[in-house]
């Protein structure tokens, strides 16, 4: 690409003080390029940054150093830019962790060694009163609870994040007037296929979750996850300072959790599911866009300032859950919850390494190569 005058009077692009491409007119002033540099990342890095003296056309302004790096200086040479190191954050922040949890455990260890914390973990075990009439066990039910929970979850976070941090969705798709997704009223709203997937997952889990608190308050499980007396308080601080100097609390789950467990399911369960479920209708399509009153009064923002957190709260929840199922008696644990049984066997594993499979199976089936099909039965795709 010469600098020179073509034939029809118009020259390549010059370079103004600014590094922005203008065009050299015969006869007149350099007019700027309707398209910024910055417009188009490619041809932007295909343009030279300043061309050769030799090949600048006459009149066309000198380059001038604009102090910044990659930008050309008085002798046409470019400043090197700095080099990037993606890798420094996550190591730094992973240092920092590290530091602040050695600060922990050393901290816990050491108060423990005080006199009048033992007596307060003598007096508070960790264990919070539960009624006396609480069952014991694990249904069989509560297995297939937990299997059909985890599944679903996994799926709703990874659609979810897909649905929050995709740039150009792979399609959309539009609900039928009058239909479940677009109830009577609605005009029918036209969203990302992730978020029709999100939403189709959604649904099931609600009725999942709503099967298990009704089994829950019918055989009296409920007792075990939810706080009857107010020593649970005190036992969570004797409970947090035995896990955090790693002597850990006695455990048997199989009758009675301790009570940081017992508030860490009760949350789940009671609080952050609802906010998950109040928070993610909002900007559902299932919101009454008519109803203009509910709608200043619950503005949207914040359902959003609500509905990601929430999402933070599951994956922190499941992974500090996971992590302990498996450094506190992972046969036995996994036993209790895949295969309702109070012994130590291979079962519980297997039945949950197989579990893993069907998760791994269905989150490649959530392509949209498998989802589109499905959702053109309950709507329009569109691209």
């Amino acid at each position: 690409m010469g600098g020179a005058p073509g034939a029809d009077g118009v020259s390549a692009p010059a370079v103004t003080t600014d590094g922005a491409p203008t065009r050299q007119r015969m006869g007149g002033a350099p007019a700027r390029d309707p398209e910024p540099a910055s417009a188009n990342p490619i041809r932007a890095a295909a343009t030279p940054a300043a061309a050769p003296a030799a090949s600048k056309p006459s009149g066309a302004a000198p380059s001038v150093p604009s102090g910044r790096a990659g930008t050309p200086g008085p002798a046409g040479a470019a400043t090197p830019a700095a080099p990037r190191r993606p890798w420094v954050r996550p190591v730094v922040i992973t240092a920092a962790l590290v530091v602040v949890a050695l600060a922990v455990v050393l901290g816990a260890r050491w108060l423990r060694t005080l006199e009048g914390v033992q007596e307060f973990i003598a007096t508070y075990d960790g264990h919070a009163s539960q009624p006396a009439t609480a069952p014991a066990g694990m249904p069989w039910w509560l297995g297939w609870q937990h299997f059909f929970n985890m599944f679903l979850i996994v799926l709703i976070i990874r659609t979810g994040l897909q649905v929050r941090t995709e740039r150009k969705p792979p399609g959309y798709w539009t609900a039928r007037k009058d239909s479940f997704f677009s109830p009577k009223g609605n005009t029918p709203k036209k969203v990302s296929l992730s978020q029709w997937l999100h939403q189709s997952l959604d649904v099931l889990w609600v009725l999942n979750g709503i099967i298990f608190v009704v089994l829950l308050f019918a055989t009296g499980h409920w007792m075990r996850i939810v706080p009857t007396s107010w020593d649970v308080f005190p036992n969570m601080v004797s409970g947090a300072i035995q896990y955090a100097s790693l002597d850990w609390p006695t455990e048997n789950g199989w009758v009675h959790y301790n009570a940081l467990q017992v508030m860490a399911y009760f949350t789940t369960v009671f609080i952050a599911a609802p906010l998950a479920i109040i928070s993610g209708l909002r900007f559902s399509t299932w919101w009454p866009e008519r109803a203009e009153k509910l709608t200043k009064a619950y503005p949207v923002e914040w359902a959003r300032a609500v509905h990601f957190p929430v999402m933070l709260y599951f994956v922190a929840f499941t992974i500090v859950h996971v992590f302990l199922v498996f450094f506190t008696g992972a046969l036995r644990n996994l036993n209790h919850m895949y295969t309702s049984r109070d012994v130590v066997d291979w079962w519980g594993l297997v039945i949950f390494l197989v579990s893993l499979v069907v998760i791994a199976a269905a989150w490649f089936l959530t392509q949209p190569m498998f989802t589109t099909p499905i959702a053109a039965r309950t709507g329009k795709i569109s691209k």
